[in-house]
């Protein structure tokens, strides 16, 4: 048997066990999640059980691409749920790249194999090295670590048992980064709700009162550089999330191509359109995500205009199944309004559209986007 094949049979198999697991812990529960906030932990435990996560014997260009895959596939059932995939795909991201043998020995195995989820607390300090806020968190020295004082407003995907990343301030020339429990003495977790999607995200507000982090908990001392390396990898996982909503997006409009005697073939977006674009962001997608130095300069610029561009699909695709799908699509639960809100989220989501085009129009990076 030839190499592609082993790799495609391999690919294969992933698949149906991804597609096994959405059918049995994600597809029953999707309004619930939608509706009733409901945290789909058992969905993104079960990924790991089933050793989708597991970065051993794996090249570093296969763990990014498959986890990019699980996100694309994940969205187009639910973006809710991918998101909160996306989050432990961060988590799992700076425990990887940290040199601390504790959370690279004891924590690691157990975020992989589905014991323990993580989240980010990486929003605010994403817009503080895009020079659009201050950092939140401050440090100070403490015996055996250090001691975070301030309160994220919003990080998601976190439970008693779990734990997230958290860039803090060593007065103005130094910052470390933590990854710590959310049962830390002195971390007070107040849920955030009422939001117009992405209500089962598991999102709280977090009160640092003079956490102590000791420094088995900390990812890295000198965390501008760390995040630096980290960053592109933090954008790639997102991607995926509006790839699926596009995808499910235009499935939802094929199935009422011939509502009401086939007059939606009257509207200015077609899905064959909107699948031509997606072919295209999908391909790039991809392609970055094999690639043997996500960290280089032009890679970085290629998936921040990656990014921005399929935030704006999936805007389209959204507004477009909205209007494929008629009054149904109008219903309160329905999935074309559920994807509408979740592109929403997605073009809000840290780096935000606005922050992109900030980045590109400042010359960051470059790349034509569609009017």
């Amino acid at each position: 048997m030839a190499a592609s094949e082993k790799t495609v049979s391999a690919d294969e198999r992933r698949k149906n066990v991804v597609d096994a697991l959405i059918r049995e812990h994600l597809a029953p529960h999707v309004k619930r999640i939608d509706a009733e906030s409901f945290y789909p932990a058992d969905y993104l435990k079960s990924l790991g059980a089933a050793g989708l996560l597991d970065s051993r014997d794996a090249s570093p260009g296969e763990i990014r691409a498959r986890g990019v895959r699980l996100v694309e596939e994940t969205s187009k059932i639910c973006m809710t749920t991918g998101f909160n995939l996306w989050c432990h795909l961060a988590a799992l991201t700076y425990v990887r790249g940290s040199g601390n043998e504790f959370l690279r020995q004891r924590l690691l195995p157990e975020l992989e194999n589905g014991k323990l989820l993580g989240g980010t607390g990486l929003s605010n300090p994403m817009k503080f090295y895009a020079g659009m806020d201050k950092l939140i968190l401050q440090a100070e020295v403490a015996e055996g670590g250090y001691r975070l004082s301030g309160t994220l407003p919003m990080v998601s995907n976190l439970a008693d048992d779990h734990w997230f990343g958290v860039v803090a301030s060593l007065g103005d020339s130094r910052r470390v980064m933590a990854f710590v429990p959310c049962a830390a003495e002195g971390l007070k977790r107040t849920e955030r709700i009422g939001y117009l999607g992405l209500n089962g995200s598991a999102t709280f507000a977090c009160e640092f009162s003079g956490v102590l982090a000791p420094r088995s908990w900390i990812v890295a001392e000198e965390a501008d550089a760390f995040v630096a390396r980290i960053r592109p990898l933090f954008i790639l996982y997102q991607i995926p999330l509006g790839l699926g909503v596009i995808d499910a997006s235009i499935r939802s409009m094929e199935r009422v191509r011939d509502k009401q005697r086939g007059c939606n073939r009257f509207l200015r977006e077609q899905p064959e359109t909107l699948e031509d674009e997606l072919r295209e962001l999908r391909e790039q997608t991809y392609r970055l995500a094999s690639t043997e130095r996500p960290e280089s300069g032009d890679v970085v610029q290629e998936l921040l205009g990656l990014r921005l561009k399929t935030a704006y699909l999936a805007l389209r695709a959204v507004q477009a199944d909205m209007l494929h799908g008629g009054g149904s699509a109008y219903l309160r639960n329905s999935a074309p309004s559920r994807r509408l809100r979740e592109a929403y989220f997605f073009a809000n989501l840290t780096p935000t559209i606005k922050h992109l085009e900030k980045m590109r129009q400042s010359g960051a990076f470059s790349g034509t986007i569609p009017s």
